[in-house]
């Protein structure tokens, strides 16, 4: 079995319930069990700014499946959820990012391990902190140390 990190977020309809509901899915997945999963966070968006304000988690995953066989499990679940891939870092009904698996580093057209902005987002940082407080990110070092870098980002708790 393999280790996998999961972030999730939403921000349309009651983004809190998404997230919610999502970790329901996540516990249902294939070969898979669902090991700890964070707070929610609510979060400023990225990006595109003009859209509503972000419910943000993580999950850790213990599964069988491959990084790419649980990246299409993860698209699945969105699709559920009701999500459409209109435009980048837009306003989603769910996102479901793959982090980390293992120690893993991958680089595929469609997924790159460990994820490439991880270490530069508080909405992916301090959930992951939560729940892996001694993580090592693989070419990156502690996840925590990466949380002072990203404090001014407007994250809060809820």
């Amino acid at each position: 079995m393999s280790l996998a990190y999961v972030a999730l977020g939403a921000n349309l309809g009651d983004p809190a319930a998404t997230v919610r509901a999502a970790f329901a899915a996540l516990s249902n997945l294939p070969d898979s069990r669902l090991l700890r999963t964070s707070s929610l966070y609510r979060t400023a968006p990225v990006g595109l700014a003009d859209q509503p304000e972000f419910i943000n988690a993580a999950a850790a995953l213990e599964t069988s499946l491959t990084p790419e066989a649980l990246l299409d499990t993860l698209f699945d679940i969105e699709a559920r959820f009701g999500r459409i891939r209109a435009e980048r870092n837009g306003p989603r009904t769910l996102d479901l990012d793959l982090l980390l698996y293992d120690n893993l580093s991958l680089a595929l057209p469609r997924l790159t391990l460990p994820h490439p902005r991880l270490h530069l987002r508080a909405f992916v940082l301090y959930p992951l902190a939560e729940i892996a407080p001694g993580l090592d990110i693989p070419g990156r070092g502690p996840v925590t140390a990466w949380l002072p870098a990203v404090a001014n980002q407007g994250i809060a708790r809820l």
